[in-house]
C-alpha cells in the first residue's frame, strides 16, 4: 500500500511563504510636462476652419459616383486636350468589324510614322496616340456645350489650405455653375446637328494632314485625293469583314482647334501637301508675293514721280535754252 502524503501544516506553509523574494515596487522620475504659451498669431488670429469635403473630391452638382458624371468629365477633358478629331456615325458594326478596322488603321498610321522618320524628321510616334472610340451621343453633347459655352475664371484648389469653399463657388465641369451656364445651349453649337445617333469618334493628339489622309484613305477611301489601298499593297483591307464593317461607316465632319468642318473641310484639311510643314511652306511663299508686290508698287509710285520731275526739268531746261537762242541770234544780227 503506498505512503500517505499529508498536506504540509499551516506553520509550515507560512515558513515557505516568508521565503519567497519581495517584489520591490520600482517608481521613476517624472517631469511634469509645461505647455508652451500660445503665440501672438495664435492669440490674435482665429482658428482655421473646418473642411466640408476632402481637397481631392469637391462636391458636384451631379453625383460623381454614376457612370454618366463620369463620362461626361473624361469627354470634357478629350475636347480641351484634343487638336483634331474626327466623326463618324457606325451603324451595328461587330466585334469582328471593329477589329479588323482597328487593325488596317494601326497600319496605314504607322506607315505614315515610318515615312516621316525616313524623310528625316523627329520620331513623334503619333501612330500610337491616335484611338477610336465609341461615344454616348447625349453626354458628350452637353460635354461640348460645357466646353464651348462654359469659361469659368481660372482656379485651382490648394491641398495645403483646408477647403471650405461654398458648393455655389467652385467651377469645375461637374459643378452646379457650369450646369446652370449651359442649360439653354442645346442647339447652339455648329456640331449640334451632327450629334445624332452612335457616334464614333477618331482622335488625333496634334493636328497631322499626313495621318487624316491616311485615316481617310482606309476609313472612308474617295478617289482621286484619298484611294483605297490596292489588294497587292494592303491585302487585309479588302478583308470581309473590314469591308463590311466600312460600308457601315459614315463621315459627318470634324473638329479642329476648336473649329467646326464638315466633310469637304474635313477633306480638306487631309489634302494639305506636305503637312503642316506644306501649310507653313505656302504660308511663307504667299507673303513673299504680298511683299514682293507691296514692294513693286512702292517703288513705281517713287518711279513715277521721279520720271515726272525729271521730266518736267528737261521741259523747263528745253524752254530756257530756247528762249536764250533767239537773244543771241539779235546780237550777232546787229
Amino acid at each position: 500500500m503506498p505512503p500517505r502524503i499529508h498536506p504540509p501544516s499551516k506553520a509550515i506553509a507560512s515558513i515557505l511563504r516568508s521565503r519567497r523574494p519581495l517584489r520591490v515596487q520600482r517608481q521613476y522620475a517624472t517631469a511634469a510636462a509645461i505647455t508652451p504659451a500660445a503665440s501672438h498669431e495664435q492669440m490674435s488670429g482665429s482658428a482655421p476652419p473646418i473642411a466640408r469635403y476632402p481637397s481631392t473630391q469637391p462636391p458636384s452638382y451631379k453625383p460623381p459616383e454614376f457612370r454618366k458624371s463620369q463620362l461626361l468629365r473624361q469627354y470634357a477633358s478629350l475636347l480641351r486636350s484634343t487638336p483634331l478629331m474626327l466623326l463618324f456615325q457606325h451603324n451595328n458594326l461587330k466585334s469582328m468589324e471593329w477589329v479588323g478596322i482597328r487593325r488596317e488603321l494601326a497600319k496605314a498610321l504607322q506607315k505614315v510614322d515610318d515615312a516621316r522618320v525616313a524623310a528625316g524628321h523627329p520620331s513623334e510616334n503619333l501612330a500610337e496616340g491616335i484611338k477610336i472610340q465609341i461615344i454616348q451621343t447625349g453626354i458628350f453633347a452637353a460635354a461640348l456645350r460645357v466646353v464651348e459655352f462654359y469659361k469659368p475664371d481660372s482656379q485651382t484648389l490648394d491641398p495645403t489650405k483646408p477647403p471650405t469653399q461654398p458648393a455655389a463657388e467652385l467651377t469645375h465641369t461637374l459643378s452646379r455653375a457650369a450646369h446652370e451656364a449651359v442649360a439653354d445651349t442645346r442647339t447652339a453649337h455648329a456640331l449640334a446637328p451632327l450629334l445624332s445617333g452612335p457616334l464614333m469618334l477618331l482622335t488625333f493628339p496634334n493636328v497631322s494632314p499626313q495621318h487624316v489622309k491616311a485615316a481617310l484613305s482606309i476609313l472612308s477611301p474617295s478617289a482621286p485625293q484619298f484611294p483605297a489601298p490596292t489588294r497587292r499593297a494592303n491585302p487585309g483591307w479588302h478583308d470581309l469583314p473590314v469591308q463590311t464593317g466600312l460600308q457601315k461607316l459614315l463621315l459627318l465632319g470634324a473638329r479642329v482647334d476648336g473649329k467646326v468642318f464638315d466633310v469637304e473641310g474635313t477633306k480638306w484639311v487631309g489634302g494639305i501637301e506636305g503637312g503642316l510643314e506644306g501649310l507653313q511652306a505656302q504660308l511663307v511663299s504667299m507673303l513673299q508675293v504680298f511683299g514682293a508686290g507691296l514692294t513693286n508698287t512702292l517703288e513705281s509710285a517713287g518711279k513715277s514721280l521721279y520720271f515726272t520731275v525729271e521730266g518736267r526739268r528737261t521741259m523747263l531746261e528745253d524752254e530756257e535754252k530756247g528762249v536764250s537762242e533767239p537773244g543771241k541770234e539779235e546780237t550777232k544780227a546787229e
